[in-house]
Order: C-alpha cells, then sequence, then structure tokens
C-alpha cells in the first residue's frame, strides 16, 4: 500500500508512556477495580459530580483504567474524544442513536455488519426510524437515498464480506452539504492504516474485540469523533444505557495496543501473499482484496488506506458442501466467527449480491499470525485431498 504517512510515531504511541507519580512509576497502568470514588470533602465530591465526565465519581461514567485506554485510542485515531463501551455492538448502536429520534431517516451501506444492518432496518422501525440500505460504492448511489428527513449516513470500509469500499471525502462533503451526520465502521483498517476522520467522517466505531485486541480474549468497542459529539454519547447513550467497558477489559486490551502496529503490518504482508496466491487457483473465481490490483476498487484503497489487514474473501464455482468439506479438513485454519486475532480462520457461505454470477460459494478467510508459507501450503494440500476424495 502506498507509503503515505510516517508509521513510525504509532510504535511510539502505542509503546510509550511518561512516568507517572500517582501510579508509583508502575510501567503499566493499575487497574482501578472500585464501582466508586470517596472525597475528602463534600465540596470535592459536588465539585466532581458536576464534571462526571473529566473527574472520577463513578466507574459507570469514567474509570481510570478505560480511560488511559480511551486516551491512547483517541490520539492514536486522530480523535478529540474516544468512549469505550462493552463490545462492537454497543459502540455502534450508542453512536447511531446518538444521531437520530423518531421520524429521521438512516442511509447504510447494505453490506454492512450483519446486526448493525438488523439494528438499523428492524429495531428502530420501532421507534418510527425509517432506513434504506444503498450499494455504497458509489456516492451517486447514496445521494439518490437521501430524503429531507435523513440524519445520517452509515459507511463501513471496507466492508467485512466482499471488502466494498466507499470514497470518504465524497461522503463527507454530501452528509455535510445536507447536514447529515457520518458514522463509519473502521474496524477492518484500524487506525493503523486509515483514519477517517481525516476524511471529513463525524464519527468512528470500532469492534475493539477484533484487531486492536488481537488476542480473541476480550468484547469490546469504541467510539471516536469531536468532543462534541462524544461527550453528547457520553452524557446520554452510555451512561443510560449501561454498556461499558469494565476496567479488567481495559487493562486487556491496552496490553494488546502495545504491539498493534507490528501485528497488523504482519497480517497485512501474510494475507497479501495468500491472497495472490489463491487467485492463481483454478477453484477461485474472484478474490476480494482491496491491496490486489485485480480489485475494482484499487485505486480507492491505495488513496484511502495506508495498508490492508488480514482478512478477504473469496468466490468460487464449486458448491457450498464441497467447501465446507475442504474447509473442515483444513489443518491450521479454525472454523469460527469473528476475526482480528492471531489465529487463521475460515468461514463459507452460499454467494450472495455482489458476488460474480458464476459463483456458488463464498469462502471468508482470516490470516492470523502463522506462515504465510504453511498457510498456502495447507490450503492447497487440503484442497488436493478433497478433489481425490471426490473422483
Amino acid at each position: 500500500m502506498s507509503e503515505k504517512k510516517d508509521r513510525e510515531w504509532q510504535y511510539t504511541l502505542t509503546a510509550h508512556d511518561a512516568v507517572d507519580e500517582r501510579h508509583h512509576g508502575s510501567i503499566n497502568m493499575p487497574i482501578y477495580q472500585t464501582s466508586l470514588f470517596a472525597f475528602e470533602s463534600y465540596e470535592k465530591f459536588q465539585e466532581a459530580a458536576k464534571h462526571s465526565q473529566t473527574h472520577h465519581v463513578y466507574s459507570r461514567g469514567n474509570n481510570p483504567t478505560v480511560r488511559y485506554l480511551e486516551d491512547k485510542l483517541a490520539e492514536l485515531e486522530h480523535a478529540e474524544m474516544a468512549k469505550c463501551f462493552a463490545s462492537g455492538m454497543a459502540a455502534i448502536s450508542a453512536a447511531i442513536l446518538s444521531a437520530v429520534k423518531t421520524g429521521d431517516h438512516i442511509v447504510c451501506v447494505d453490506q454492512a455488519y450483519g446486526p448493525t444492518r438488523a439494528f438499523v432496518t428492524q429495531y428502530l422501525m420501532r421507534f418510527g426510524i425509517e432506513s434504506t440500505l444503498v450499494d455504497g460504492s458509489s456516492p451517486d448511489n447514496i445521494r439518490a437515498a437521501l430524503r429531507p428527513e435523513t440524519k445520517l449516513i452509515y459507511l463501513e470500509s471496507p466492508t467485512s464480506m466482499l471488502f466494498q469500499l466507499q470514497d470518504l471525502t465524497a461522503c463527507a462533503e454530501l452528509a455535510r452539504s445536507h447536514g447529515i451526520v457520518t458514522i463509519m465502521d473502521n474496524s477492518w483498517a484500524t487506525p493503523v492504516f486509515q483514519n477517517p476522520l481525516e476524511f471529513g467522517i463525524d464519527l468512528v466505531v470500532h469492534s475493539v474485540t477484533k484487531y486492536i485486541s488481537g488476542q480473541s480474549d476480550s468484547v469490546a468497542g469504541v467510539v471516536l469523533g469531536s468532543a462534541r459529539l462524544v461527550s453528547r454519547i457520553a452524557e446520554d447513550e452510555y451512561m443510560l444505557l449501561g454498556g461499558i467497558m469494565t476496567a479488567h477489559t481495559a487493562a486487556l486490551i491496552t496490553r494488546c495496543l502495545r504491539t498493534l502496529p507490528l501485528r497488523m503490518e504482519r497480517h497485512e504482508r501474510s494475507a497479501l501473499k495468500v491472497a495472490a496466491h489463491l487467485a492463481s487457483q483454478p477453484y477461485v473465481l474472484r478474490v476480494n482484496h482491496p491491496a490486489l490490483p485485480a480489485y475494482p476498487q484499487y485505486e480507492l484503497g491505495m488513496k484511502q488506506m495506508n495498508g490492508t489487514s488480514g482478512l478477504f474473501s473469496f468466490e468460487s464455482a464449486e458448491s457450498p458442501e464441497k467447501m465446507r468439506q475442504w474447509a473442515g479438513q483444513l489443518k491450521l485454519f479454525k472454523i469460527g466467527v469473528s476475526w482480528g486475532g492471531f489465529e487463521s480462520l475460515v468461514t463459507v457461505n452460499p454467494a450472495f449480491a455482489g458476488c460474480a454470477a458464476e459463483a456458488r460459494s463464498l469462502i471468508r478467510l482470516h490470516i492470523g499470525l502463522e506462515s504465510a508459507d504453511d498457510l498456502i501450503r495447507d490450503l492447497d494440500q487440503t484442497w488436493a485431498q478433497v478433489c481425490d476424495l471426490q473422483l
């Protein structure tokens, strides 16, 4: 990918902290396992209670361990403020709810994360909030779906099945000209490889469960953006709905954050090698990876991202049954949902809208931290075995 920015600062940001005398010089941020904070005087308590998001009063609002992680993530994403949640969906739903009310309309890309689509198209209907799903590959499709009552454009670039991109600058300019808020899921690229706020997007959400955690041992989410928008979420959706991140979860993720730039470079390098190999295989119709020159939106990817992650898909004319047999016999790929951890994963789904006309199966791979050569060998040998069995 294009090296538009020097990445070295990311290593220092994630690995280095100033010595904090409050914590006796501890090299790691302590876990503040407490539900509340006590005060020396009633005057100090009253003053803190007026500013619960900047003072420590009650851990449902502001815990020092969680706040430390929020500040790190905000700096990495070039945001003024971040708020961490108990899951990616808690962050996504809070961000969406902060932007709409009864009678409003949402435009959402049709390849967004499944639970996000369900929240927008089904759950919010209970409260009189309508939505339109659109092909986000062209800003014209988004423009055509706008209504006078549209208050939110929800993006996910790249998407996590076919890896479709949206033109972030064009979408942000379109939204701004109509007084519409934009929210974008940046879980796939992470702040290491893409910073949507720099393109004019209002709010960024992440499933921290994925690459930011990277160890498949934590579930979490985060919303990032301007202090004006995020502080509003902190006071309303965060405090009132209660989907808070615990201090223990924040400590686990902070530990993982130290290696995020290193891990992302490894995921990128290995996934590109595996994707390029698969593109040459006879059972593969098309590889959906934004960094492959044959990918339809390759140039847009080069413009918007500084790198790519380890998740991609390929399409095959082979039946889902045969591809599931192949996936089930792989030695180094586990079958499982989610992605972003150290382990390689595979899932097989019937082809759906957007796949090549002749595709019968869509196979999604997450390339972990194993040797790319070993993963390729596993893919090839298992395919040969499956084919031999069917002769």
